[in-house]
């Protein structure tokens, strides 16, 4: 057994970041309790880790309090594409907002360090580019995206009210674009969708003329920024942005994705959804001083690795 074993708390592990973190956590020694209500999560992004002596699964919903003992707490639970997130909207900023204070109400009670994975949808559609964690954001409070986009931001909120209140040892994760292997194959992304038409042949949806940008971090790089934010010193709270800088347009990813498949696809244009951003790309400059971290896997590589994972499941 290792020296630095944790009894660590995952909510939302089974789903894709949340698998893969586990994944991890229990490589490093610890021992994880994945909690998650299936809303979004698999049973299958875990499967593997089911007879994992160090493995335990409860199928909780965290906007009801939970009563366990750990060291550590990351909390994933939410989710996370417009598709998911905008089918009830209540819920989402339920999970968001009842979900953080029931965490950090355990957090308090035994003492644990607690991750909030947030987003980077917390700056809206940014007026400042690219987005640093000083920038405040330009969010509409009234839109479809802002039971995930508010939710998020409370969220926010409560970790460092209780910090300051309580003391709370909290970390905050902005979490910018992340594709990779355990993507739900109808979430709505845009990698995903992109990958599951060109592999049908079928013609990728860009909406409007595919200017917008985004920025696409491989998930194991950032869950080597949530293991590195976690270790982090106790008086670095955060909020710190994780995410690939490397900008690409969305036709240039659609692009991307039909050369790498040797797909047929021709590439339609829809209308722009509403609040949809027209850029996103992260300064990483923080994380980089205050973590040493930066992401590796080039987006190409990335890709490849997730058409096969996609190719597998939809055999």
């Amino acid at each position: 057994m290792q020296h630095n074993w944790k009894r660590t708390l995952v909510t939302g592990g089974a789903g894709f970041l949340g698998s893969h973190l586990c994944d991890r956590l229990l490589a490093e020694g610890h021992d994880v309790l994945c909690v998650d209500n299936f809303y979004t999560g698999t049973k299958e992004n875990i499967r593997k880790l089911l007879g994992h002596p160090c493995f335990e699964l409860m199928r909780h919903d965290v906007t009801f309090p939970l009563y366990v003992e750990v060291d550590e707490i990351y909390n994933l639970a939410c989710p996370a594409s417009p598709i998911h997130y905008q089918f009830d909207p209540v819920q989402t900023t339920k999970t968001s907002v009842h979900g953080a204070i029931n965490v950090l109400g355990l957090a308090k009670r035994v003492k644990a360090r607690v991750l909030q994975a947030s987003t980077s949808e917390v700056y809206g559609d940014p007026t400042v580019h690219p987005q640093t964690e000083d920038y405040w954001g330009h969010v509409n409070p009234l839109g479809i995206r802002a039971c995930y986009d508010e939710g998020k931001r409370c969220a926010e909120t409560l970790f460092f009210d209780y910090h300051r209140q309580h003391h709370l040892k909290i970390k905050v994760a902005r979490i910018f674009n992340t594709y990779g292997p355990r993507m739900h194959p109808n979430d709505g992304r845009v990698v995903s969708n992109f990958i599951m038409q060109a592999l049908r042949d079928e013609p990728i949806t860009v909406y409007g003329e595919g200017r917008q940008t985004r920025s696409f971090c491989y998930v194991d790089d950032m869950i080597d920024g949530f293991l590195r934010l976690m270790e982090s010193p106790d008086n670095f709270t955060g909020p710190v942005n994780l995410g690939n800088p490397t900008e690409f347009s969305i036709l240039e990813l659609a692009e991307m994705v039909i050369r790498l498949i040797g797909a047929k696809s021709k590439i339609v244009f829809k209308p722009l959804p509403q609040d949809d951003p027209m850029q996103r790309q992260p300064d990483i400059t923080l994380a980089g001083e205050a973590l040493q971290w930066k992401p590796k896997v080039p987006l190409e590589e990335g890709l490849m690795r997730t058409i096969d994972y996609f190719r597998e499941i939809s055999k």
